[in-house]
């Protein structure tokens, strides 16, 4: 059991101690391509999260756009349909205006005239009418003079 054995045995410790070193490079390599993996699928993660975040914000303000300008054509219609009444009702108000002055003056009458001042007379011209009636008046008056 002399040289042989030693030889056998430093020959199998050689390989024991080789194998184990191959086996942690291989390890480690596992564990360092493992690692880069795990950055690599978070950095993508992150990736998604802001392209979902982009997209959702994105839709938001579509969606804001699309209210706004639906209250927006809410709002012309509504002063479009609120004009249009007043339109109507105005000129509701201007037919009635019109009958009732003919009316008033239908039934009160109505004075017009004019008058001329020259020197010491007065030129009075009165156009009076009453319903369907009319009188004319013209007529010259003296002034009294103070001298």
């Amino acid at each position: 059991m002399g040289p042989g054995i030693k030889t056998t045995t430093k020959q199998e410790a050689a390989m024991f101690i080789q194998a184990w070193w191959r086996g942690t490079l291989v390890r480690r390599t596992l564990l360092h391509a493992s690692l880069r993996a795990w950055i690599i699928q978070r950095w993508w993660k992150q990736m998604l999260v802001k392209l979902m975040e982009k997209k959702k914000r994105l839709s938001l303000q579509s969606y804001a756009q699309q209210e706004w300008a639906v209250v927006k054509l809410q709002s012309w219609v509504r002063m479009w349909r609120l004009r249009l009444r007043y339109c109507r009702l105005l000129h509701a108000v201007r037919i009635i205006q019109i009958y009732w002055r003919w009316h008033i003056c239908q039934t009160r009458g109505f004075i017009q005239g004019r008058y001329n001042l020259k020197e010491s007379q007065l030129n009075l011209q009165l156009e009076i009418s009453l319903g369907l009636q009319a009188c004319k008046v013209q007529q010259c008056i003296p002034l009294p003079v103070n001298e």
